[in-house]
């Protein structure tokens, strides 16, 4: 028989159901992607306004709440030693075009919420809220802390999560539902690079190259310069009377061929789900310049390869897979700068990472300008967070359920104890991708069993 406080704490939620919706709603118009900071606004104007909202929506719910500095807040209830926490983040990724409703007018159509932030994370992050807030109203003598964080800088930095553990330390539980379901028990690590290579000047010239705003999320634009000599001009156009790409367009200004690719973003985790321009235009490069400047154009192109492999750096591990490779911005001047997003095997240290990438960059006579580490994470199946988490999703969805391995990074990799956990199910928006959306029924579901399991943590703590 199932227990009557948890029942309790469901038909809440099912009551509740249209002020989750319309709350979640009014987060999701805040276009809170990070901007220039301010005054107690590191993260900008609009990153503040939706940590505002959420600490205000907290009051209202009678929650205690802490604002660290406009980095991150809480909102918390319960009492006692134990800390059970939700880690969600009110920041989300820039747009592009092509969106069938304004990213940021969070329209529900057929069924589903339209916006920025639907599934990573504004709409989790205001179904755990919600959860908590279940628990406080069908706990009221809760013998453990439960506290959702909202974080402001994770898609650009963790600043915001590295804050709040300096000042509050690690719980004794965490989830952060920003990754699959049922949990995810290992991510990958991951190493922000950029490298910088020589522009190739000959026959033909690469002028300039730039395109993408993160390294988390496949380029889908890019532009490019090439200078074309007269004595090369006759057979670069040969070649491009025989071009195939319908995803670039070209034009001549004189003797410089102006060109710009398009492609499919995706999340910078998973590059083989979207289309690189950034592939799209060296590849197209390679294709039309002369022979002598095939090698470095390959090595330009290569270096967009999702494996790693362009710049030496392609391998796996048992625990998690594959390494995974995202050369998401590109810009020039007297030089070529390419900067990626690499998850690696969690079992490799950084070290490592260094020694790959100075063997290859030494081969094409390139040079790292900055390499930076996020170390990952690994929980084995018998470790109790993850048990519990299974046992609920089973009782919850009546299906078993494998704990996956992923190359996105979450606050779980930040805090001691905590793992990330799903968000989304089939039919809603993938992350950071046009069109980004999540199912209204699925918004509810996802509350009830975040709530489950943040109860049975509780009762653990």
């Amino acid at each position: 028989m199932q227990d009557p406080v948890l029942l309790n704490i469901q038909k809440w939620l099912r009551d509740h159901e249209a002020e989750l919706l319309e709350d979640t709603r009014t987060m999701l118009r805040i276009p809170s992607v990070e901007a220039e900071p301010g005054p107690n606004a590191p993260f900008g104007e609009t990153n503040r306004q939706a940590l505002n909202l959420a600490l205000e929506m907290a009051t209202r719910f009678g929650m205690r709440t802490k604002d660290l500095d406009g980095f991150a807040g809480y909102a918390e209830i319960g009492s006692g030693e134990g800390l059970v926490v939700s880690l969600g983040h009110l920041d989300v990724v820039p747009v592009s075009p092509g969106w069938k409703h304004g990213p940021f007018e969070a329209a529900v159509d057929d069924g589903y919420i339209y916006a920025r932030g639907t599934t990573d994370d504004k709409g989790p992050t205001m179904a755990s809220f919600y959860a908590i807030r279940a628990l406080k109203e069908c706990v009221p003598q809760l013998h453990c802390r439960v506290r959702q964080v909202f974080g402001c800088n994770e898609e650009s930095g963790f600043r915001c999560v590295h804050r709040y553990v300096a000042e509050e330390g690690p719980p004794t539980f965490g989830i952060a539902p920003d990754s699959a379901w049922p949990l995810v028990h290992g991510e990958k690590n991951i190493g922000s690079l950029t490298l910088s290579a020589p522009l190739y000047d000959g026959e033909v010239a690469l002028r300039s190259a730039s395109g993408g705003e993160r390294t988390n999320i496949v380029l889908d634009r890019a532009v490019g310069k090439l200078w074309v000599s007269p004595s090369a001009r006759a057979e670069v156009e040969e070649k491009l009377a025989g071009a195939w790409d319908r995803n670039i367009e070209f034009t001549w200004s004189g003797d410089d061929l102006d060109i710009v690719a398009v492609g499919k973003a995706a999340h910078g985790a998973s590059p083989f789900l979207g289309d690189s321009a950034a592939t799209r235009l060296f590849r197209f490069l390679l294709s039309i310049v002369p022979p002598s400047a095939e090698e470095t154009f390959q090595n330009y192109l290569m270096a967009t390869h999702p494996s790693g492999v362009g710049i030496g750096v392609h391998g796996r591990d048992e625990e998690t897979g594959d390494l995974t490779s995202n050369m998401g911005v590109m810009s020039s001047d007297d030089r070529l700068h390419l900067s990626f997003s690499i998850r690696y095997p969690v079992t490799w240290s950084a070290e490592h990472l260094r020694e790959l990438l100075e063997v290859k960059n030494s081969e094409l006579g390139w040079d790292i300008e900055t390499l930076s580490d996020s170390r990952g994470l690994y929980f084995p199946l018998d470790h109790p967070l993850v048990k519990t988490i299974l046992e609920v999703h089973q009782l919850e969805t009546g299906e078993a359920g494998k704990p996956e391995v992923i190359g996105g990074g979450t606050y779980a990799r930040a805090i001691p104890n905590t793992v990330s956990i799903g968000t989304c199910w089939e039919g809603d928006g993938h992350a950071h991708q046009t069109n980004e959306r999540i199912r209204v029924e699925h918004l509810f579901r996802a509350s009830r069993i975040y709530a489950h399991i943040l109860y049975r943590l509780s009762l653990q703590a």
